[in-house]
């Protein structure tokens, strides 16, 4: 009997030894190979600011095809990416509910992009930041990393940056083409997070700066019903240069469209990627838009042609924008901070992310080296002029990412 006990004692220890270097093996494989890695992309899918989300995903979906058709996550074992959208709608609440929605639903997530409008993202990462997710967006503003957050990366210029980086630019531009130095400006914004950002260093003493006097300073909470009142004052005002922030396409139709028939024919500069989205085109008409010069962090520029036809032929969309290019650039990061780490796991890819310094290759999308200061934001990062010619939006500043030479608007 005792020989029989200490037999089967025997075996019951060697299945458990057994057992254990399954499970270590199991532990060891699994740290270092998966089948799957899960970002987030939350943008509104639905409402104004739909068609801005829609070019998020085509961008996103781009990169994500490329890399998992380039043997996905090579340090995870060739794990692949999968992108989860989440629509945040047309509030900032629903942004605020479809973050929450979508980090319950999908627990294992290791980072996201997104939420395009600066109001929503301010919401979005109110969320995200408790839950310590990785989060890159193109949202200009200032406030989103003024929190004192950790996991939150803006790969674009801020929207004071950008005003202040800008608009020495466009009025040098003016006076270098005319001979005459503009004197007077108008602004009409929306109230949303990010034209705030842009006109605040303008209301601050930018303008003053530059020798210019403020005549018209509309503010108006989109979406915008009658653009006649707004567009009566600068007939009024007489502008030599007329400031448009709105963020959403209806607006821009709106307002360009009402200056046209008060025929106010004054250089217009606006901010954000929705002034050069393909269908402002078709709605308001290349008489419209031509010459008009708009500022954004990222765009189509010199030394991306075979990415921008890329893009165009597997989207069909006559153009890359901003939107797509961002997201595009934020799946990347993403990838390569994966890589960096070893392991899908929030906290190391966010320190990664932290560390990276890239000049090419993943922040090939970006204009500039893609590298982010201790509150999160991108430092030195750069801003592009587009100007409206013949029917596109391209670049024309800075030179050594223009595609076209700029022109000063005829007034």
């Amino acid at each position: 009997m005792p020989s029989i006990g200490r037999h089967v004692g025997r075996l019951l220890a060697g299945f458990a030894a057994a057992t254990l270097v399954m499970q270590l093996g199991g532990v060891w494989s699994g740290a270092h190979a998966q089948d799957e890695v899960k970002i987030a992309m939350i943008a509104p899918i639905s409402g104004p600011w739909a068609r801005q989300g829609e070019l998020m995903r085509l961008g996103a979906e781009m990169a994500i095809d490329e890399i998992n058709e380039q043997g996905g996550i090579k340090a995870l074992g060739g794990a692949k990416l999968r992108l989860v959208v989440a629509d945040a709608g047309d509030t900032a609440e629903k942004a605020k509910n479809a973050a929450q929605r979508v980090l319950a639903q999908e627990p294992d997530l290791i980072g996201g992009t997104g939420a395009w409008l600066s109001s929503f993202t301010l919401a979005v990462t109110e969320v995200t930041e408790r839950e310590g997710l990785p989060w890159m967006t193109l949202s200009y503003s200032d406030a989103i990393t003024e929190r004192g957050f950790r996991y939150v990366f803006q790969t674009s210029a801020t929207g004071g940056a950008q005003a202040r980086a800008a608009l020495p630019t466009i009025v040098e531009l003016a006076e270098t083409t005319t001979g005459k130095r503009p004197e007077t400006v108008a602004l009409i914004m929306d109230n949303t997070a990010a034209p705030v950002s842009f006109a605040k260093p303008m209301r601050e003493g930018l303008i003053e700066e530059l020798g210019l006097e403020l005549v018209v300073d509309e503010m108006f909470t989109p979406p915008l019903s009658d653009a006649t009142p707004l567009v009566q004052r600068v007939r009024s005002a007489r502008p030599d240069i007329v400031m448009l922030l709105p963020t959403a396409i209806p607006d821009d139709k709106l307002l360009l469209e009402k200056l046209h028939e008060f025929r106010i024919r004054v250089p217009v500069v606006a901010n954000g990627a929705h002034i050069g989205a393909p269908e402002l085109l078709d709605t308001v008409g290349k008489e419209l838009l031509e010459g008009l010069l708009f500022i954004v962090p990222a765009w189509g520029i010199k030394g991306q042609e075979e990415m921008i036809e890329r893009f165009e032929q597997r989207t069909g969309e006559p153009w890359i924008t901003q939107d797509s290019i961002t997201a595009y650039g934020d799946v990347w990061v993403l990838k390569e901070a994966l890589e960096r780490a070893g392991v899908a796991d929030r906290e190391k890819v966010a320190e990664e992310i932290r560390r990276m310094e890239l000049t090419e290759g993943p922040g090939a999308a970006f204009p500039g080296d893609v590298r982010f200061l201790e509150n999160g934001r991108r430092a030195e990062a750069p801003i592009l002029i587009v100007q409206w010619q013949n029917g596109e939006p391209v670049t024309v500043y800075p030179p050594e990412y223009a595609l076209a030479e700029p022109v000063w608007p005829e007034s």
